[in-house]
């Protein structure tokens, strides 16, 4: 980085269902984070349709690249790189962002930057507690941290540490099959609520007996992978979660309950009131009880097994990131734990929990610095790891 350059970065981001930018400086303040969401477009659906993803990010990727640029009173030429996310995502979704952030580049002279947008999960946490250093004379989080990313897409673990400006990432767990994000989409669909799931589930759960039925998680025993495989973790150390299970178990209690009628009553009427004072009205006790029970399972499950895994690889402190971050009962109970334990544990504001650019930008900053840049070459990576 050169005297006349600011430290000024911009992120975009376009891995699933929100076309995103953001201008952070230098890694630590965030003067724009612009979010177009598409919920309206997939709820219909109950899930994100990748064409119709595609399809909106290009109607709003200009506008939102302006709003950010506005919003944070900048030009074009202010800018010292462009990042953009490269996977992983759905491909034709990805393809967007890094196209429009290749051409800004080049048209700029600007340099560009790739960015897993795993690792921005993580930096949401890093940006955040970075500016409340600054602004507090606290101390920067302790490291190593163990980093839950939670979401739609990933239920995944990294143990993090820093060297210099760069940032390393172990992956020590992973989901073997739904994310916990997922699950909460796919129980709230099976249970005639809105999309996405997670905050229906969320607002009605705290109206239900979390104990009235009895969820449980089996053991999982990591396998051993071939050599260079991307998903390998180790199996000395790994830590394994499962929703399919759970899934499936909710289904099966509807069934043997006779739920299926209130279901479809509660679908239809939804339709055209979508709101979650709507969908209470609409559900009686042993519904509740069920969505009550189902959160604290999958809650309970991350819990333990975070922690767990925290004290096996002596973490300093504790990460959660993602979609499901902002789930309510998550933050009590991990944070009841957390202190119980005297780890410190750090999530990111509601704002930085889902998709946004300002996660992007802020871990661009350490690869700047780096001069850790993007060949011409780049393309999106829908499958892309993190760490080793």
């Amino acid at each position: 980085m050169t005297p006349n350059q600011s430290g000024l970065i911009l992120g975009i981001e376009s891995s699933c269902d929100e076309t995103a930018a953001a201008v952070v400086r230098r890694g630590t303040e965030t003067l724009s984070n612009v979010v177009a969401s598409q919920i309206s477009i997939h709820s219909p659906y109950g899930g994100v349709v990748p064409e119709l993803a595609s399809r909106e990010h290009l109607r709003n990727i200009v506008p939102v690249v302006r709003a950010a640029l506005a919003e944070a009173g900048i030009a074009f030429r202010d800018l010292d790189a462009i990042a953009v996310t490269v996977g992983p995502g759905l491909a034709g979704a990805l393809l967007v962002g890094i196209s429009y952030a290749k051409s800004l580049a080049y048209a700029l002279g600007k340099p560009l930057i790739a960015v897993n947008h795993l690792e921005g999960h993580i930096h949401a946490v890093l940006l955040e507690q970075a500016q409340l250093a600054v602004n507090s004379d606290l101390d920067a989080l302790a490291l190593p941290a163990l980093a839950l990313v939670v979401s739609g897409g990933h239920t995944h673990l990294y143990l993090t540490r820093r060297y210099g400006e760069s940032w390393t990432y172990r992956n020590v767990g992973r989901t073997v099959d739904d994310a916990a994000g997922e699950a909460f989409d796919k129980v709230a669909k099976l249970l005639g609520l809105g999309y996405p799931g997670g905050p229906w589930i969320d607002a009605l759960a705290p109206h239900g007996n979390p104990s009235a039925v009895p969820f449980s998680f089996s053991q999982i025993k990591a396998k051993a992978h071939r050599r260079g495989d991307p998903n390998a973790i180790d199996p000395a150390s790994s830590t394994l979660f499962s929703f399919s299970g759970i899934k499936t178990a909710v289904l099966r209690y509807t069934q043997i309950h006779e739920m299926a009628a209130n279901i479809e009553a509660r679908r239809a009427a939804l339709l055209g009131n979508p709101t979650i004072p709507g969908a209470l009205a609409l559900c009686d006790p042993q519904t509740l009880d069920l969505i009550a029970s189902f959160q604290r399972a999958v809650v309970d499950d991350l819990r333990r097994k975070t922690f767990r895994a925290a004290e096996h690889l002596g973490a300093a402190s504790l990460l959660v990131s993602g979609g499901v971050a902002a789930n309510r009962e998550l933050r009590v109970r991990f944070t009841a734990e957390a202190a119980d334990r005297g780890l410190p544990i750090a999530f990111p504001s509601l704002a930085l929990s889902t998709d946004n650019a300002a996660m992007i930008a802020a871990a661009a900053w350490p690869k700047f610095l780096a001069n850790d840049l993007a060949p011409t070459t780049l393309s999106a990576e829908p499958s892309l790891a993190l760490g080793r």
